[in-house]
């Protein structure tokens, strides 16, 4: 015998109504957070240079994770590229944020160093030039920067920083250490804002890192803690070749508990004599 089914009270068609209407929403949010995803992620790509510039007896190499929160993309960054005069360029930074504001951001930090520094020779003018600039888009973001320029004939170091972390260094012989270059005021915060600029020359056989917070800081560990944990692992792997230390830098993040993006750029000087 057949068995009609009972007809539906209204307020039950109003709650099926309700979750048809809740349901198509949520596709809809999912599918614009998928499309904001992937368009940081092609910003990211496009923005992160494909190789970086070396020369004979200097190895250089980086290395990028994305965050575990937010849309993963658009924090931490890294540029390296070839001077009008031979010099080598390489920048390190992050930016406030894990978006595409903040991957957009980064392109125009990017971008703008790299001009500026076809035509401006010291570092702390290209930083300072830079801030100049993105303060007077004023998209209410900043981000923390360290510019280096690097001789590859005398191995001179130049660099400059804009409220970044540290960077390391060891050499072959024993030595290591954390860098205390006096820096400015992040990008985008401070008109006129200046930017010291530190010398220091790359040892023989020695290596300088640089990197950003998510490397050496976690929830219950100290950014001091982890810049001498990471600089010891840099002694540690000092004849490495660029590549194997960059890779080893970056696996120090695991340990922190961090639940931001992270970056490593090694600038390394040649083969150390014995190694095996």
């Amino acid at each position: 015998m057949n068995r009609r089914r009972p007809p539906r009270s209204a307020s039950a068609q109003e709650l099926l109504t309700t979750l048809q209407q809740l349901t198509s929403r949520a596709r809809r949010e999912v599918e614009l957070h998928q499309a904001r995803v992937e368009l940081a992620e092609a910003l990211q790509r496009e923005m992160l240079p494909a190789s970086l510039p070396a020369r004979p007896g200097l190895q250089t190499a980086a290395r990028y994770t994305p965050a575990r929160s937010g849309l993963d993309i658009g924090g931490d960054w890294y540029d390296g590229f070839v001077l009008p005069d031979g010099a080598l360029a390489f920048a390190i930074g992050d930016v406030q944020g894990h978006d595409v504001e903040a991957a957009a951001f980064m392109g125009q930090i990017r971008v703008a160093m790299r001009a500026i520094a076809a035509t401006a020779a010291d570092p702390g003018e290209i930083v300072g030039r830079t801030n100049d600039l993105l303060v007077s888009v004023d998209s209410g973001l900043f981000a923390t920067c360290t510019f280096v320029r690097l001789d590859p004939k005398s191995r001179e170091l130049h660099s400059a920083r804009a409220g970044h972390v540290a960077a390391v260094w060891a050499t072959a012989d024993g030595r290591f250490g954390v860098t205390s270059d006096e820096g400015g005021l992040p990008l985008g915060i401070q008109p006129g804002e200046r930017y010291p600029v530190t010398r220091r020359r790359l040892t023989d056989c020695g290596a300088f890192v640089l990197l950003t917070d998510g490397v050496v800081e976690g929830p219950s560990f100290p950014i001091d803690q982890g810049l001498d944990a990471v600089a010891r692992l840099v002694l540690s792997r000092v004849r490495a070749d660029a590549g194997e230390l960059a890779d080893a830098v970056l696996g120090a993040a695991e340990q922190t508990g961090h639940q931001d993006d992270a970056a490593v750029l090694v600038v390394r000087h040649g083969a150390v004599p014995g190694r095996e």
